[in-house]
């Protein structure tokens, strides 16, 4: 790596916000193998240094690896963000090699028989809470890593991993480029009634940004759901946008996904086997609050059956309201919404349409987002516009505490485009860590149609509470306040991390946020009271359909990651099949109700980190849910509310037991009734 490469040393811009100005693609595969070469030699350092101790072996681990950190860290946030051939290249290219770097350092004999050696001492070692719990994680991660496996089970091992990385990656890049091909192209805007006017100009301006010479493209969002099917007029139109949505990756071609998925599962069910676990699944919820796959299986199928329940009653009530609108009378998957938005107009005297003009993107931000967040917590956010990101639609805002002194950046990539993967998300450029005097840097991205230029960015109200939504694990960031990197931020058991962002979508329903943010932006006039106390009505209309569908992805994930090594599909064309009867044994076979993600476009779990995990939307949910109530029985947005949440969770990161820190804060174990209440599913029981 040679002395310009931007990655050798902290950069120098506030907080190390990396240099975006100075990286160019051509940094990244150097960086990547100086970073690997630097951290094995560390590694030699730790293993030759003597008598094995706190400091010389567990301490000297957290401080390994900057660079590669660096690197790492800026190069999957372009992964993700803004791609490129070049980019994917390297991917495909360095993602097995860190899969072997991690394998080198987690099977490494000499370093294991060190952690071991503290492990078992640890009681006499005289260590502060959150250093003892670091040692055991340590000891903890490199047995689940294969640390006590023999040499021919770690060699199947390094080859396990190496396989799952590049299928992972394969999984992403078939999906990016599926998902941008599937976008559905309209020549005659007369099909486009429905849609607002400022809707058709996005998609025309969609078309011409891909090269169209006319006509209007509507893109594809991640889930199966798409948004323009609730206001299209155009049933053909409608029926033809949902098939190229549930599609995806399931035709031969260059985008099909289907060996991949198969592949993966019966990989990952292999590793498991070896690491001493009956299936994947329970690999992976092993080191959750949930603890067993049973136990999440078990809350996943207690609720199906009064959300099916629910849907069969809205189906029928839909089916009733669109009337002779139906050919041959069948409300099918692509009405659903379309008749939903019906049925709130009619029993809510709300159109959904009618709430954009007040939620404009500007105003949600600052008078909805951050205000809730200074009321809160006392933190202001203030613009930088002299920071630079990897793309020019990326913003930072600088953030400063009630005391004055500065906490972090935060930075956010609004705008939907195709060189960016679908959905929405937080990643951290910089973790915070006393140990290496680190700030957080953290990212919120995410995919909402960019306005034509001079035009106002007019959202719904899905994609409003989105914006709380990822801004409530943007906060887990950047109020961690722990020691060792290890524990920053959000770095939580997978079915704990969604609980943050979660509690904080409570506060875009609050009326003293509400009432400031929801505004005309043409007249500035507050959104009428009528409309509000309809909007808000009407939310918990339609929660037996969107319970079942989550529902319904996150039986399939279980149902992908409980197979044996042969258990798996046995061909690309038998994968839709292993999907149909694993959603009719689970009760989750809705016919107008296909799952949030069909198993082809499940990124969460064949392309992200959530794979037999994505049950942790719900798990999360029942903190979420008992955490709203005690904010409700202690007056609501109040500062002292808001640092009691930060003190005992927000701030501890990994640090302490996730379920501790909730009884430190709740004052007991959580309840399940406020989200059965929420959810429409009391009749289910506790």
């Amino acid at each position: 790596m040679t002395s310009d490469n931007p990655f050798l040393a902290p950069s120098e811009l506030p907080h190390e916000l990396p240099d975006f100005a100075r990286i160019r693609d051509e940094h990244f595969l150097p960086a990547f193998t100086a970073g690997m070469d630097a951290q094995l030699a560390e590694i030699e350092e730790i293993v030759a240094s003597g008598e094995p101790t706190f400091e010389n072996t567990i301490v000297a681990l957290e401080r390994s690896g900057r660079v590669l950190d660096r690197v790492a860290r800026v190069f999957f946030t372009r992964v993700g963000a803004h791609t490129s051939p070049t980019i994917q290249e390297i991917e495909a290219e360095v993602g097995p090699r860190l899969a072997a770097h991690a394998d080198t350092i987690g099977l490494d004999p000499r370093l294991f028989a060190r952690i071991d050696a503290l492990h078992t001492a640890r009681d006499g070692l005289g260590l502060d809470p959150e250093s003892m719990r670091l040692l055991e994680r340590h000891h903890r991660d490199a047995v689940r890593a294969g640390a006590r496996l023999g040499p021919d089970e770690q060699t199947r091992l390094r080859e396990l991993n190496g396989e799952l990385s590049a299928l992972s990656t394969e999984f992403g890049s078939r999906l990016l480029a599926g998902a941008n091909d599937a976008a559905v192209h309209v020549t005659d805007v007369a099909r486009l009634d429905g849609l607002s006017a400022d809707a058709v100009t996005a998609a025309a301006g969609a078309a011409a940004d891909r090269g169209h010479d006319s006509g209007y493209l509507l893109t594809m969002v991640l889930p199966t759901h798409q948004p323009a099917l609730a206001s299209l007029t155009d049933r053909a139109l409608r029926e033809e946008l949902h098939r190229a949505s549930v599609r995806r990756g399931s035709e031969p071609g260059p985008y099909d996904t289907r060996d991949v998925i198969r592949r993966t599962a019966a990989l990952r069910a292999e590793r498991a086997r070896l690491l001493g676990y009956p299936d994947h699944a329970s690999y992976v919820i092993d080191d959750a609050t949930a603890r067993t796959a049973e136990a999440a299986g078990e809350m996943l199928a207690g609720l199906i059956p009064a959300a099916v329940a629910n849907a069969d009653r809205e189906a029928a009530e839909l089916a009733e309201l669109a009337g002779a609108d139906l050919d041959g009378g069948r409300l099918e998957p692509w009405d659903w919404a379309f008749y939903a938005e019906h049925y709130r107009r009619q029993h809510f005297d709300v159109d959904a349409s009618v709430l954009r003009p007040y939620l404009e993107l500007e105003r949600v931000i600052h008078d909805g987002v951050f205000h809730a967040a200074g009321a809160l917590y006392g933190i202001t956010l203030a613009e930088r516009t002299d920071l630079v990101g990897y793309h020019p639609d990326v913003r930072f805002w600088e953030v400063t505490d009630a005391d004055g002194s500065v906490l972090g950046l935060f930075g956010a990539d609004l705008w939907a485009r195709p060189t960016k993967r679908g959905g929405a998300w937080m990643n951290s450029l910089v973790s915070q860590s006393a140990l290496l005097g680190q700030r957080p840097v953290v990212m919120n991205t995410l995919n909402l149609v960019k306005p034509a230029p001079g035009e106002p960015a007019l959202l719904t109200l899905d994609e409003v509470r989105t914006l709380f939504h990822e801004f409530g694990h943007a906060l887990h960031g950047l109020f961690s306040s722990v020691r060792y990197p290890t524990f920053s931020g959000t770095s939580v058991p997978r079915d704990f991390v969604e609980f943050p962002s979660q509690v904080n979508e409570m506060w875009l329903e609050d009326p003293a946020v509400l009432t400031r943010f929801a505004r005309h932006h043409e007249t500035g006039e507050p959104l009428p009271t009528a409309l509000l106390d309809a909007a808000l009505a009407a939310r918990g209309y339609g929660e037996g359909q969107a319970t079942t569908e989550y529902l319904a992805a996150s039986l399939l994930d279980q149902a992908w990651h409980r197979i044996t090594p042969d258990g798996a599909p046995a061909t690309a064309d038998d994968v839709l099949a292993f999907e149909a009867d694993a959603l009719a044994a689970a009760g989750a076979a809705h016919p107008q109700i296909p799952p949030r993600y069909r198993s082809t476009y499940f990124n969460h779990v064949f392309g992200g980190g959530y794979s037999a995990a994505y049950y942790s939307y719900i798990w999360a949910e029942v903190l979420d849910a008992d955490t709203g109530a005690w904010f409700t029985d202690h007056a609501g947005l109040r500062r002292e509310n808001g640092d009691r949440f930060r003190r005992e969770l927000l701030s501890r990161g990994g640090a302490v037991d996730p379920m501790e820190a909730y009884r430190a804060f709740r004052g007991r174990d959580p309840e399940i009734g406020p989200l059965l209440a929420r959810r429409g599913l009391a009749t289910t029981g506790s």
